[in-house]
């Protein structure tokens, strides 16, 4: 096996294909939008940028924001990557959202975000009823994302997560608080609550266990703390800590704490390149590297996290690039 690139020897074992984006930043009118595509474009795209129709938008005019946050991002740049957060599906304006976005928008929309699904029967709808208003503009349906917010969608994690349309599960917090009826404090949809409480953790490890087994993308939730730049840094690596591949933005401050977070450091990346230079030497065999065992099945963990690191812009050694890139 001499020469060998990685991802001729290391054969995937199932799960998600390709580095995902860290940050999923949310903007709910055409001020922000404006704003959140021209900073995507200015960063080289290391984020997404989510049209928000829903909570993040003004309630009561529902039809003119829509059309008027399509409006600003049919002037972004076709490579720039962007989804939407549409009303769910007992909402009036949920028909036309789906109109407006599968008939008006014009760039490709990379996911469908849909809220508050109460289970697998009122998801496979709300994903029915898109997929044909997609198809009657000559579309295809994006990627979905289900916003688990319920408790119908907690217990029924493992069941969304293997739905073949669905890419992403997402938690919301701040809803899955309130369904509480009062029973959770409001300190639950902050930190440290939002990580120590039972309920809460109890729901974060569904979500990541159902979103791992099906080998789809589990979103932590936002930062509520907006002005605080040092907690959203603190809670995206406890999240990343946890197992998320992804948290939402709400402010553009967010941004790149959070990418950050997500990011292999420098020590991760050298280490990373350092072993898998050495398997490639040794033909991809077992091999003894830092006083340990290393094989096939750990090369696997450092080539994802080699690909992360480079898809995500940061450094890598020459003679990794030169080899693997």
């Amino acid at each position: 096996m001499a020469g060998l690139h990685p991802e001729d020897v290391l054969v995937s074992t199932g799960g998600m294909e390709g580095p995902v984006i860290a940050c999923e930043h949310y903007a709910g009118d055409a001020k922000k939008l404006t704003k959140a595509l021209g900073l995507q474009a200015a960063r080289g795209h290391d984020f997404d940028v989510t049209i928000d129709l829903e909570d993040g938008a003004p309630a009561g005019a529902e039809a003119e924001s829509v059309r008027a946050l399509v409006a600003v991002a049919n002037q972004a740049d076709s490579a720039q990557h962007i989804g939407c957060r549409i009303h769910p599906l007992d909402h009036p304006a949920f028909a036309d959202d789906l109109h407006v976005l599968a008939h008006e928008l014009q760039p490709s929309l990379a996911y469908l975000t849909i809220p508050k699904v109460s289970g697998v029967s009122e998801a496979c709808s709300a994903i029915a009823h898109a997929a044909q208003t997609f198809a009657s503009a000559g579309k295809r349906l994006p990627a979905v994302q289900l916003l688990v917010e319920t408790h119908g969608a907690v217990k029924q994690a493992f069941e969304l997560a293997a739905l073949p349309e669905v890419r992403y599960l997402s938690f919301g917090q701040m809803d899955f608080t309130s369904v509480h009826h009062g029973a959770l404090s409001a300190e639950a949809m902050r930190s440290p609550g939002q990580f120590d409480h039972p309920l809460l953790r109890r729901a974060k490890v569904e979500i990541l266990a159902a979103c791992h087994a099906a080998g789809i993308t589990p979103t932590h939730n936002p930062t509520v703390d907006f002005a605080n730049v040092a907690q959203t840094l603190s809670d995206a690596r406890q999240a990343r800590q946890m197992g998320f591949l992804r948290m939402w933005s709400i402010h553009p401050a967010q941004i790149g704490p959070i990418v950050e977070a997500f990011a292999p450091d420098d020590a991760e990346i050298a280490a990373a390149a350092a072993l898998l230079l050495a398997a490639h030497a040794n033909d991809w065999g077992p091999i003894a590297f830092g006083g340990k065992l290393h094989d096939r099945a750990s090369y696997r963990y450092f080539w994802t996290l080699l690909k992360k690191a480079r898809a995500m812009h940061r450094a890598m050694p020459s003679e990794a690039e030169a080899a693997f890139f």
